[in-house]
């Protein structure tokens, strides 16, 4: 019985959290400004950063920095605004504890949007950044989150998919080009194998996780980042030879089937293998950008870390890009010239998105890394995937979820390696039309005939 009452005790607040949450009524910028008294944050641009004062609070997830890169933030920030006191606070689940907060005004003055709380909702949190139209020539990926054509927030960084590599195994091996499609990525890995002690592509298999990296470069086989979301959904038989999923899972399988990746699959280690690929006793592995920054970390020379696209065979190559959480401003901060300078500064100066997420600055203004630099210049593009289109948001996950088919879980690359590797009993085509199969079934059930 107390069970059962704590329970409904429970239901009872979290539902109270979000009526707040959804039924607090929304304004435009400075409207709060004018009746609440809070500070007013119209052209804080045109003042001499001295004249900016304040202290804020930036809450983030970052539970691993944030007593130690972000304060020596703070320091590079006061070079430019000594008048603004920064303080900073980490969540460990941090949509999880930051919304119950957003039903007072005490929620820090900076923080990440949380994706708990509904798109048309922003607006009642956050403080307006700009128009969509003006910020979308700035700023890529801020219109995720943009409401009737406004900004709330940009992302902290825009992460990507490719290959990391050793650039000394590859030297090592007679590699002076890095491989473009598939057949020349094979050619590498087998001149690896040959002319090196090192594994050509490392699985990581035993962990599992590692083996859904792959499927981020769909785009980059597809060559057009609106595949996923426009193309697989719009059509049965999508995983059909010729078709970027067949062709991404097809590679895996060969790699494997050749004799290319670890000696025994089962028993690999995901800790020890970013030491590895550091030492040059790995060639490759496919990871998303994050991974960049801890391989590095671990490695005896940081610079034999490299970053490659994804191999493919389609007429132009590219570099999927994905938008991280956004950074916002409290609509009810007391110091919102404050909060805004330091949102400026850490999207443009501080190094976050490059340094600590692997990835590249949402700001179009900010040069690429040195190692990407090389890629623009040969032609491949970074390009943001294509939103699905109206009424079709979320389609692709329906269709996979009916067809069981996983397309970010684990459980179907593993399956194609154990058959690579001679543990079942199956071909991959044999595997394919099966999933083909099932994919068929669930488009007619969710799509229609």
């Amino acid at each position: 019985m107390k069970k059962s009452k704590l329970f409904s005790l429970l239901m009872v607040m979290v539902l109270a959290v979000f009526t707040a949450l959804t039924g607090c009524s929304s304004s435009g910028a400075g409207s709060e400004n004018a009746e609440g008294g809070k500070e007013k944050s119209e052209n804080w641009r045109e003042k001499d950063p001295k004249e900016i004062k304040g202290e804020i609070t930036f809450i983030s997830q970052r539970t691993d920095i944030v007593n130690t890169v972000f304060p020596e933030y703070a320091k590079e920030f006061q070079k430019k605004y000594p008048n603004v006191e920064v303080n900073f606070e980490a969540l460990t689940d941090y949509g999880g504890q930051i919304t119950p907060r957003m039903n007072t005004e005490e929620y820090g003055d900076v923080l990440l949007l949380p994706t708990q709380v509904p798109i048309e909702d922003i607006p009642n949190f956050f403080e307006p950044l700009g128009s969509l139209k003006e910020m979308g020539e700035k700023y890529m990926g801020v219109e995720e989150r943009a409401v009737d054509g406004t900004v709330y927030g940009i992302p902290v960084a825009i992460t990507y998919n490719g290959v990391v590599y050793n650039k000394k195994v590859f030297e090592e091996a007679g590699i002076n080009e890095l491989p473009r499609t598939m057949d020349e990525f094979i050619s590498a890995l087998e001149k690896i194998k040959e002319n090196t002690d090192a594994v050509p592509l490392y699985t990581n298999y035993a962990a599992g996780w590692p083996l859904t990296q792959w499927q981020g470069n769909v785009t980059t086989v597809a060559g057009d980042p609106a595949y996923s979301s426009q193309t697989m959904v719009n059509g049965k038989d999508q995983l059909t030879e010729g078709k970027p999923q067949f062709e991404l899972w097809n590679l895996m399988y060969d790699v494997a089937k050749k004799g290319l990746i670890e000696a025994d699959p089962l028993t690999t280690d995901w800790e020890s293998s970013k030491a590895m690929i550091g030492k040059g006793e790995i060639a490759t592995m496919v990871l998303g950008s994050w991974a960049i920054d801890q391989i590095k970390g671990v490695a005896e020379n940081p610079d034999d870390i490299g970053y490659m696209p994804f191999p493919t065979n389609a007429d132009k190559v590219i570099f999927p890009l994905g938008a991280d959480y956004q950074i916002g401003v409290n609509k009810h901060s007391e110091s919102k010239e404050a909060a805004l300078a330091w949102v400026d500064w850490f999207i443009h100066e501080s190094g976050y998105s490059v340094e600590q997420a692997g990835g590249i600055s949402a700001a179009k203004d900010v040069p690429l890394p040195e190692d990407l630099k090389k890629y623009e210049e040969q032609g491949v593009t970074f390009e943001l995937l294509t939103p699905a289109k109206e009424g079709q948001e979320g389609l692709l996950d329906k269709i996979d979820k009916e067809a069981e088919v996983g397309l970010w879980l684990e459980d179907k690359p593993k399956r194609i390696v154990e058959a690579a590797i001679g543990n079942r009993d199956e071909s991959f085509k044999d595997i394919m039309a099966e999933l083909n199969a099932d994919w068929n079934e669930a488009y007619d059930k969710i799509v229609g005939k």
